[in-house]
């Protein structure tokens, strides 16, 4: 990867990491799920007038509507609401690799090998340390929420392996455009009439997520994945919850107790290790083909390059 590519993978994995950190400020003026439906409402409108149909059948819009928009934001931000702080949080949805996995082998029945099943156990592993944490009197009720969100993520990323954008830009403002009204729509049944008080920090927090994490977020992540295999991108996915707990440590003053440390190793470590392949198969097809693909975990947007497109 080129060192300007490299820095923009860097940055756009610290884009998305401070996103935890402004979506808890969000929430501070919001309730969750009108949060997610302005997010998307504002991600879609007006780009979604001009940029022409989403090149890929309406079903499979509609259930990565489904599952990255409404199930994977709606129970990440009830979870934040209810009490899960921004770094962990940041921390808790990468597990979205792992369903992945599970959720690819029971409905695609794609193989899975010891490799993956280890590794799957390791970052399980790490999962079930902050639970226990947790348990001393944290929300468990707020943990469970976000490991909700990692499974939806999960499936959305399936949805997407399936539907295989040619343009991943313009597939996330029809999904968000989709993802927009039944969030309206739970708001006003859950939440109510919102009494709507403009306030800077509030719109800033908005316009953020909206426009610089899910638009400009995949504007990048898809044109780094024009030039590189997403063997080689997906890794610096990995940072992301990296730049979440450091961000939340210096912005909220959001504690990183060693538990936390030890079950970000797991987790981190387990994606890794189930996306990787061993050194010696990635050796010997070297031999073969002169520009093989690095190994790197499971692209956690189920993102594949362009010519074998979006998980």
């Amino acid at each position: 990867m080129r060192t300007r590519h490299l820095f923009l993978a860097i940055g756009l994995a610290a884009v998305w990491g401070f996103n935890f950190v402004v979506m808890e400020v969000g929430l501070r003026h919001f309730p969750p799920l009108l949060y997610v439906a302005l997010r998307f409402t504002l991600a879609a409108f007006p780009a979604v007038l001009f940029i022409g149909g989403p090149r890929v059948p309406w079903r499979w819009v509609l259930t990565a509507g489904a599952t990255l928009g409404v199930t994977q934001y709606g129970l990440l931000l009830l979870g934040m609401r209810a009490g899960m702080p921004a770094g962990l949080t940041s921390l808790v949805v990468q597990v979205q690799a792992v369903f992945t996995v599970i959720l690819a082998v029971t409905l695609l029945k794609e193989r899975i090998t010891t490799r993956r099943v280890a590794g799957m156990g390791i970052a399980f592993a790490g999962l079930a340390l902050i639970a226990l944490d947790l348990g001393n009197g944290g929300p468990i009720g707020a943990f469970v929420l976000v490991v909700g969100a990692a499974l939806g993520w999960g499936a959305g990323n399936i949805a997407v392996r399936k539907a295989a954008p040619p343009d991943s830009l313009r597939f996330m403002v029809w999904l968000s455009a989709v993802a927009a009204v039944p969030m309206l729509g739970l708001s006003l049944l859950v939440e109510g009439v919102p009494r709507l008080e403009f306030s800077t920090e509030g719109t800033l927090s908005v316009l953020y997520v909206a426009l610089i994490s899910t638009l400009g977020g995949f504007g990048v992540w898809g044109f780094l994945l024009k030039r590189y295999d997403a063997s080689v991108v997906a890794p610096y996915s990995l940072l992301v919850p990296v730049f979440g707990m450091s961000s939340a440590a210096l912005f909220t003053g959001e504690p990183v107790s060693p538990v936390k440390l030890a079950a970000a190793a797991l987790i981190i470590s387990g994606v890794l290790f189930a996306g990787t392949r061993p050194a010696s198969r990635t050796a010997s097809a070297g031999k073969t083909s002169r520009r093989s693909p690095e190994p790197g975990p499971p692209d956690p947007s189920g993102s594949h390059r362009e010519a074998s497109t979006r998980a």
